[in-house]
């Protein structure tokens, strides 16, 4: 399967929010009403002005296939590197199995190495296994314990 990725648009808002929802934790914290919660078109365009983000879709014949945003954070650790933390990882439930995460990955990680980035990170909810799995299955490791405050 051929996939090409892109930006986002403000026209995919309603589909990409659609895919957040399309799982049972997703379900539960995703407003995919129709119309769209007007959080959303705030939070896209907060993301597409702000140059250390990028809302990556990837595409195959025109149809959206996955999702994923990318952050790259300065830091003073690793010798003042870079790193990218991934975000809001989705492939379409249609499409899952596919090869098309490990293609998205793919992607994700040339984007980190073309900017400089040292390291590239994420986190996966506890009660996501097979999503846990398959990032192993990359080569990411749990080397860290991972903590969330709900504010």
């Amino acid at each position: 399967m051929e996939l090409t990725f892109r930006e986002a648009q403000a026209e995919d808002l309603e589909h990409l929010v659609g895919m957040l929802a399309d799982d049972i934790l997703g379900s539960q914290r995703e407003d995919a009403s129709s119309p769209l919660n007007p959080v959303y078109l705030s939070a896209f365009q907060a993301i597409q002005s702000d140059a250390n983000n990028s809302l990556v879709l990837a595409e195959n014949e025109g149809q959206v296939m996955g999702m994923l945003q990318l952050t790259y954070i300065p830091s003073l650790t690793l010798k003042g590197s870079w790193r990218c933390l991934v975000e809001g990882v989705r492939i379409h439930s249609a499409y899952r199995g596919l090869g098309c995460g490990e293609k998205l990955f793919e992607y994700a990680i040339d984007s980190a190495k073309r900017k400089g980035c040292a390291m590239i990170q994420l986190t996966s909810d506890k009660l996501r296994p097979d999503a846990i799995r398959f990032y192993e299955k990359l080569g990411f490791t749990a080397s860290h314990q991972g903590m969330k405050m709900k504010l």
